[in-house]
């Protein structure tokens, strides 16, 4: 089969389309003709190996053999299951998140049957569902679960025109909150349209200078940090960053504390959640926003775009066994 293959870390370029092995399914397995994809800003830190710290888990002078072929989120059709395997049947169409194994730009993909795989809303295009993965099931472990957030909560969403935030903006207004949402001022429109109460032009207002005025800052893009935005919290509010180790220190710190909290996690598991996130979908009541679409011979192309920062929530991959 081909895949698209990066034998070194660097720059987009690093990226060419080659033949590899088709994955054999096991007895617990299914095997996923792959019809999407996307490109995600952590597949382009992966790419380049960054943070260096993170080349214990990719690999320390060029990429661990599992981690070659990018991409974390995807939607297919299954072709083949392992003799085990009771959840799906061939034909059935899915969408799922590959997870620390990567590997979704390719014809085929393999995965465990009981891996973050959901069947694909019925109501969506391939790269649609393809889209609707990470950043939906991100948004929602941090807002729900993490911050807790509740009818009548202020919530802030930093980052909010991007994949996870468009998602954010969303479900915060769907658990009751009144929706800040911080951008350029080319996205107000956009992220106003999905239910922001409030937008913020990041190029010319500071929303860190606002006392005691927010519940929650989610921070999707970690672009501050809880010493900037502490006092835009509110006495008992939460600062919910997506990355960085420093904001476990923290949040071990501000637990011993009194008042404002560091609360950071880690999304990794995804099955429940993209169960909850297809059923929005096909209630109409979640808008999967793609702002590029890419054959799959442009994914150099896609990544120079992802890596400019100025994505409109997702960029999507079109790939087929007859790409």
């Amino acid at each position: 089969m081909r895949a698209t293959v990066h034998e070194k870390f660097g720059p987009p370029d690093v990226l060419s389309l080659r033949e590899v092995d088709r994955p054999v399914p096991g007895r617990g397995d299914v095997l996923i003709e792959v019809h999407a994809t996307t490109v995600t800003a952590a597949e382009i830190l992966m790419r380049r190996g960054r943070p260096l710290w993170g080349r214990v888990v990719l690999g320390l002078s060029r990429p661990r053999r599992k981690l070659r072929i990018p991409g974390l989120e995807l939607s297919g059709e299954i072709v083949a299951v392992g003799a085990d395997v009771e959840r799906f049947v061939p034909g059935d169409q899915v969408f799922g998140f590959t997870g620390f194994g990567a590997g979704a730009c390719a014809e085929y993909k393999c995965m465990p049957e009981t891996a973050s795989l959901e069947l694909k809303p019925a109501n969506t295009t391939y790269e649609q569902a393809a889209a609707a993965v990470d950043g939906a099931t991100t948004a929602l472990y941090f807002l729900r679960d993490i911050a807790r957030v509740r009818m009548g909560q202020h919530v802030l969403i930093n980052g909010a025109s991007g994949s996870i935030g468009t998602y954010a903006v969303q479900l915060a207004k769907r658990f009751g909150a009144e929706v800040t949402a911080v951008c350029s001022a080319k996205n107000a429109e956009l992220v106003a349209s999905l239910g922001a109460d409030h937008v913020i032009d990041y190029a010319t207002d500071d929303f860190t200078t606002r006392r005691n005025t927010y519940d929650v800052i989610f921070d999707t893009v970690t672009a501050s940090s809880f010493g900037r935005c502490r006092d835009a919290l509110t006495r008992t509010g939460c600062y919910v960053p997506t990355t960085r180790l420093r904001n476990w220190v923290l949040a071990g710190w501000t637990a011993l504390r009194g008042g404002r909290k560091v609360r950071p996690g880690m999304s990794i598991e995804k099955r429940a959640a993209l169960a909850f996130v297809k059923e929005l979908i096909e209630d109409e009541q979640l808008r999967i926003v793609i702002d590029r679409n890419y054959r799959w011979d442009q994914v150099v192309e896609a990544h120079r775009y992802v890596e400019t920062g100025h994505k409109r929530g997702n960029v999507t991959i079109s790939i087929t066994a007859e790409t």
